[in-house]
């Protein structure tokens, strides 16, 4: 007898003053979602927010997602740049218990491959308790390329973190695990 996997729940957080204010329709956070569901073969669920570009607001909504909502995995888009209102990775780094600058250095090197401005983005991805937070840039296109060149690690990361375990669809990502 096969044994079932539990349900993992992942927050997918969009962060535009713009969005949020309902001036146009988020398309970063349902880019998040439809890759995620390429991703992923496991039992999956999610918790959908968009909000403004605010700290406290951002790191509030980190926290529930976390805590309350028992997300073990958080990504959110937006708010990575230099302009003045993007703060996701102050908020990030305000919540998290250890923060994994690997991440943002491999969406980085991969967003360097496509622009030349890759250099001021400000992703990271940390750790609060037993959920992983990743920061992803705002643009669909940036999204696909930066998940698709992390989401391999995100698997592993959440079974040394005691988070929920996923399994993902060998014909769009492999993830990597070690051998036992």
């Amino acid at each position: 007898m096969k044994e079932e996997i539990p349900l993992s729940k992942i927050g997918v957080l969009a962060i535009s003053d713009r969005a949020s204010a309902g001036i146009y329709e988020d398309l970063s956070g349902k880019a998040i979602i439809e890759l995620l569901n390429q991703y992923i073969s496991s039992k999956w669920e999610y918790e959908y927010l968009v909000i403004p570009d605010e700290k406290k607001l951002i790191s509030k909504t980190l926290i529930s997602l976390a805590d309350k909502h028992r997300c073990s995995l958080i990504i959110t888009t937006g708010g990575t740049g230099p302009a003045l209102r993007d703060v996701t990775p102050e908020a990030t780094e305000e919540v998290c218990d250890k923060m994994l600058p690997g991440f943002g250095e491999q969406m980085r090197q991969v967003s360097l491959q496509y622009v030349p401005t890759a250099i001021l983005s400000r992703q990271t991805a940390g750790i609060r308790n037993k959920t992983l937070i990743i920061n992803l840039p705002g643009k669909p296109a940036s999204i696909k390329q930066c998940l698709e060149a992390i989401f391999p690690a995100v698997p592993y990361c959440l079974d040394l973190i005691g988070a929920s375990y996923l399994e993902c669809n060998p014909k769009y990502i492999n993830a990597f695990r070690p051998s036992k």
